[in-house]
Parts: structure tokens; sequence; C-alpha cells
């Protein structure tokens, strides 16, 4: 018997719509039943072909008028630079230095930290977020934080200690061996604790000594199971900054190559300004891009290209990330309409199924979490999102002309945010709710 049983539309992809037909990518239920056991979906189909199996005393709650989606997953985000979210004015290497680097001296201090992260666990929620892979600072004690407030709510993230130890004040470097040290006792701390999984998380070359880059490569070779993110070809003067440090590199991906970082298990911020070459080994070796629109267009880094970079001769897993704080929302679906508006400018046009999967699918596989969450399917840990399409008087006019599912998830895409977010389930349980089921 289940423990919990959810009523409403069913919307989910099983696979890539940029790589085969957008019908061939999605399952939709218009009337459909998740049952719910031990935290994880056991079964899902139509209403009346399950409804038997909901018994007097399973909780069933229905959204007649939402559509229930697997929890957002953020490929990309930063908890300590929630506080300098919408600071004006600067391009990458200047927004560091003036906003992020002063802001991340204040997590040394553990009390900072957990309100922090504690604000920051529920404005995931708020947005139908459940799972994300998390930047923190080079203090352990954001790390413990983070997942101190991840466990409370049991919700899957990634995240690890910012390893970086040059070319930024003293009040957040560590060194190459500290690193090494506070990263080797955090994995043990908080890796699989619970749904925690650890992330080695150099922040990028050029605040990374060729020391601690093989350090961290070193963490990769002694644990076959943990993640790495790190950033690329961000901004031009950072790709140029990287060539100065790294002269006997071929090109910036191979500095993460070299050290042994450019791998199935490795995911990159932004990769706006990578050359084909580049594309090239991150199809080959498997390594990840999570495209960060918001930030791009706020810090005026460039448009990513992803027809490119999902080109059916190489194609690259993508996932979809919010970049907080250089991204300007914690929302999945206004980042979704700024990567379709990025496309745009590059004269293609993503599609819903493409936009959603983006969000869901796309950034779980990007993650390596893709065998637990990214979908509905038997057997998945019940991360699910309830999308109100009701949510606000324009949303209400606009579903009342919307002539097709398809229709309808693009124009909540772009016109909704938290607002639409009815309900957050995370391992089946109710985390946020903004309107009550019928």
């Amino acid at each position: 018997m289940p423990d919990l049983a959810l009523r409403g539309g069913l919307y989910t992809l099983i696979d890539d719509p940029f790589l085969q037909p957008a019908a061939d990518s999605a399952l939709y239920e218009p009337d459909g039943l998740i049952l719910i056991r031990d935290g994880r979906i056991s079964a899902l189909g139509a209403y009346s072909a399950l409804r038997d199996r909901v018994g007097a005393d399973v909780p069933l709650r229905h959204y007649p008028d939402a559509i229930l989606l697997p929890g957002f997953v953020d490929a990309h985000i930063h908890f300590p630079q929630v506080e300098i979210i919408g600071s004006y004015g600067a391009q990458l290497l200047e927004w560091l230095n003036t906003y992020t680097f002063p802001a991340e001296a204040k997590f040394t201090d553990p009390q900072h930290a957990g309100r922090i992260a504690e604000f920051f666990v529920d404005e995931l929620l708020l947005n139908g977020t459940t799972a994300a892979s998390v930047f923190c600072t080079s203090a352990p004690a954001s790390v413990d934080a983070i997942f101190e407030a991840a466990q409370r709510r049991n919700m899957l993230l990634l995240a690890g200690k910012m390893m970086m130890d040059r070319h930024a004040p003293p009040a957040i470097l560590d060194s190459a061996q500290a690193s090494y040290d506070d990263s080797k006792a955090l994995i043990e701390r908080w890796h699989r604790n619970g749904r925690g999984r650890y992330t080695v998380s150099p922040r990028f070359a050029l605040t990374s000594s060729p020391r601690q880059l093989e350090l961290a490569g070193a963490l990769m070779s002694e644990y076959s199971d943990l993640r790495l993110q790190s950033h690329i070809s961000e901004n031009r003067a950072e790709v140029a900054r990287a060539a100065e440090l790294y002269p006997e590199r071929a090109h910036y991906t191979d500095i993460y190559e070299h050290y042994g970082l450019l791998n199935e298990r490795a995911i990159y911020g932004h990769g706006i300004h990578l050359s084909e070459a580049e594309l090239r080994r991150f199809h080959e070796t498997g390594a990840k891009i999570a495209h960060c629109p918001t930030s791009n267009f706020f810090i005026g880094s460039g448009l990513f290209d992803i027809a490119r970079a999902k080109a059916a001769s190489r194609p690259i897993v993508v996932g979809l990330g919010t970049d907080v704080g250089g991204g300007t929302s914690f929302s999945m679906l206004q980042t979704m309409a700024e990567a379709y508006k990025m496309a745009q400018l590059r004269g293609i046009s993503i599609n819903a199924a493409q936009s959603y999967y983006l969000a869901t699918l796309g950034s779980a596989e990007a993650l390596g979490i893709a065998d637990r969450v990214g979908k509905l399917a038997p057997g998945y840990d019940a991360d699910i999102v309830v999308l109100d399409p009701l949510a606000t008087p324009l949303l209400a006019l606009r579903a009342e002309v919307a002539e097709s599912l398809e229709e309808l998830l693009f124009a909540l895409m772009i016109c909704a945010d938290d607002r639409a977010i009815q309900a957050t389930y995370v391992a089946g349980e109710l985390l946020h709710e903004r309107r009550k089921p019928r």
C-alpha cells in the first residue's frame, strides 16, 4: 500500500528532445496518479487504472488544474552569493572582486553560514527546485551549513568546499594542501550521508595553482563516485587570463584535462567561448556543461550556443543552472525563459520539451543523479513539483486560450514565477505549499 497518492496532470521527460523528436521524449497523462511509498514513486499512470490501489486510509491529494512534474534540478548555483543578487554593473572579474569575494569572506562565521543556508534551501523549495549542485566557500563551515540544512529537509544536494589558493583576498584563500585536507575531511563527513553528495569544487583555473588542481585530481582518483564542478570560458578576459597563467596548455579545457579533471563526472559552468576543439574534448571525455543564461545576460559574458553544444555529430550533456548570485533568480521557470531568449538571439528556437528537459532530466544527467531524480518513474525519489497554470490572473487568462499542452507549458515557462509553484514534495514529503489541493 502507498503512503501517499497525488492526482493531477502528469508530465515528464524520458529522453533528450534535442536529439530526437519532442513527441518521443515526453510522457503526459492528463488525469494521472502517483503512488508514493517510503519516499519513492511506487507506481504512476492514469487515475482510472490505479485508483483501486489507493486504500481508504491512504491520503489522496488532488490537484485538478495543475501539472505534476519532476522537481527542478539546478545544475549550478552559489549559496554564499544570495546576498549579492542584483548588484550593479560589473563584468565577471570585476564582479568577483567587488561583490563575490567580500560576501564569501563572511562564511568563516558558522552562524552566518547557517542563517544563509537555511534561507537558501527554503528559497529553492519555494521555486520548485528539489536538487542542486551547490558551490560553497573555502571555509569548511559553509559546507557543514549547507549539508545540515539540506539534511533537515531530506534534500538531494551536491555541494563542496571552494578550492582557491591564489589571486583572491587572503580572507578567502586556502592552500593547495589545506584544500585537499579540508575536502577529504568533508567528504568523509558528508558524502552519501543521507541524500548528500560531495562535489570537488575548484573555483576555476585562475584561482587555483597547478598544485591545487593536481590535488583536486587526486581526490577524484581516490573516490570513484565523486563529482566535480568548476567554471570555464564564461568571459573573454577570463579565457585570456587562463592562457597567461597556463601558457604550456593548448587551451582552457586542456588545463583541466591535464590534471585529470575532464571526464564523465565533471560539470563546468558556462562554456560560452569554447572552441570547436574544446567542445570535441567535452564530448569525447563525457564532461558536462551547466548553461547559466540569467547570469550570462546580467554580467554581460556572452551568448551560449546551445545548438552547437548539442550538435548531433558530438553532443554534450547540458544542464541548466540559475548561477545565483550572478544569476538573478532562483526560479528555474525564469531561467528557462532566459535560455529561450538567448537561443533566439542566436537564431535558434528551443521548444517546451527541450526547455523542461534542461531543467529536470538534462540537469540530473549532467550531475550524475538521473538514476534517482529528474523524471517521474517507478523507483525514482518522489521529488515532485506541482505547477499551477491558474496561479495569477494573467496565467489563468493565458491558459484559457492554450490549444495544446506544449503551448501551455511554454507560456508558463515564459510568464510564470514562484507564484506558479503550488507545492513542492521532497522524497514524498510536502515541504512547500502555496495553495491547498482540492
